[in-house]
């Protein structure tokens, strides 16, 4: 049984993806392929976080319909946040689906297969749905296959959130925030480091509120340091910390244990006390700039990766340039900017003041003009710089590579290129002298 696996969104959804991949691998006679002209089974986990999102999921599934009717294909499957939240229209609209899974029912994956595969099975006459309470406890205890090198892993260490900002369905698809139990991550990231992935990136809708519902305080601070003492593991990044939850105790944590890559992933959306309000948010800008200040204060190399929202319902021309403001003198190392995206059931959707989408994307247009340069800028900074790197891979037909820094998490940041004559290998930790940078990319020789 030839399986193919279309794994969309963020890398929450990939270690999903993984797992269903894991429980599918101890099923006999399985191969999984990356062609979908010969598969027989297709899975789609899909996202719907924003519009485009939303897009990209709905044309994959309708592309890969197509095999379903006309192809080899014996069954159409649709996992994730799309089928969690639009099931009913998925069914309806696209006929060839077969099973659609929710986001608390991976688990499923090898019994739907199975069902769909039985030669009683008929297409026409049923489909499959299987959708357990989005708030059931979360586990990491399944075998996973990793799907991104095996130098570096995501370890998903809670599911859900309960900010409910007025923007976000999160908590509608996802459920309420629960963390996964620590010894089961700290099992799980042993075993990843036995396969060899020596970096592990922490991931959750909001990582700093970890343990808070099942220990009733914040864990991450012991978390990272149980973490830092498993053997072959050597770097730990953090992605998604709500600045409001960054304690002292985490940033001794980071800035003390020398595994823990000195960056970090704060999604702050707004400067303007005025959205951030309307957001829901529960920081101010003094507050932002306070811990920005803070980190950069305990730990000198931090490098700070941000996202905003431009074009939010009531922003006005005073409120971004608030932000613009902000942007320019905060000088995050990485940056990104959606232009506001309203979704269906949110509080945010039904808000007056919405603002024209040509707006929103001049806003956003001319964040990222500002944040072009700042970029620009820091990357010359690094120039003369000794850095330890990680190498990602070969350059075909040079003698050369691609590599990460601490200063760059893996599908969103910049790489350095590396000239040398030595012959090295994925996974790889070398030191480099950067010698210049082009845009958001530098270039170092061994």
């Amino acid at each position: 049984m030839k399986l193919m696996f279309v794994s969309l969104g963020c890398d929450k959804n990939l270690v999903d993806t993984e797992e269903m991949l894991g429980i599918l691998s101890d099923i006999p006679n399985v191969e999984f392929i990356d062609d979908e002209t010969i598969a027989d089974v297709i899975v789609i986990n899909t996202c719907c976080f924003v519009n485009d999102a939303k897009e990209e999921s709905i044309n994959t599934i309708i592309e890969m319909s197509q095999y379903r009717t006309h192809g080899n294909c014996k069954a159409l499957i649709v996992a994730g946040c799309l089928a969690q939240r639009y099931k009913s229209e998925i069914l309806k609209e696209i006929p060839e689906v077969d099973a659609v899974i929710g986001t608390a029912s991976t688990d499923a994956i090898g019994k739907v297969i199975k069902e769909l595969m039985e030669d009683e099975y008929k297409k026409d006459e049923h489909k499959i749905e299987v959708y357990e309470s989005i708030d059931n406890p979360v586990t990491a205890d399944k075998k996973r296959l990793i799907t991104t090198g095996g130098h570096f892993a995501y370890l998903k260490i809670a599911e859900g959130c309960n900010k409910c900002c007025s923007y976000c369905i999160i908590p509608s698809i996802r459920g309420h925030y629960r963390s996964v139990p620590m010894e089961q991550i700290i099992e799980q990231a042993a075993k990843l480091a036995e396969q060899g992935v020596k970096e592990l990136i922490l991931v959750a809708q909001e990582t700093t509120m970890y343990g808070v519902d099942m220990y009733g305080r914040k864990m991450l601070p012991e978390l990272l340091k149980k973490l830092c003492d498993i053997s072959g593991i050597m770097w730990i990044r953090l992605l998604y910390c709500y600045p409001e939850e960054i304690t002292d105790e985490l940033i001794a944590v980071i800035r003390d244990e020398k595994k823990i890559c000195n960056y970090l992933d704060i999604p702050i959306q707004h400067a303007s006390d005025n959205v951030l309000k309307r957001m829901k948010r529960r920081t101010t800008n003094e507050d932002l700039r306070n811990i920005i200040s803070k980190l950069r204060t305990e730990i000198p190399d931090i490098v700070l990766r941000t996202t905003l929202i431009s074009g939010f319902p009531g922003e006005t021309e005073e409120d971004h340039e608030e932000l613009k403001k902000f942007v320019e003198e905060m000088r995050f190392e990485r940056l990104g900017v959606f232009a506001y995206s309203p979704e269906e059931g949110t509080e945010a959707e039904k808000m007056p003041e919405q603002v024209e989408e040509s707006v929103k994307d001049d806003r956003r247009a001319e964040i990222m003009e500002i944040q072009q340069d700042i970029a620009f800028e820091n990357s010359e900074k690094n120039i003369g710089r000794d850095m330890l790197v990680m190498i990602e891979g070969k350059i075909v037909d040079e003698n050369a590579y691609i590599g990460r820094t601490y200063m760059d998490a893996p599908g969103v940041d910049g790489n350095i290129f590396i000239t040398t004559d030595e012959e090295l290998i994925t996974g790889d930790f070398v030191k480099v002298k950067v010698t210049g940078s082009v845009e958001y990319d530098l270039i170092g020789e061994m």
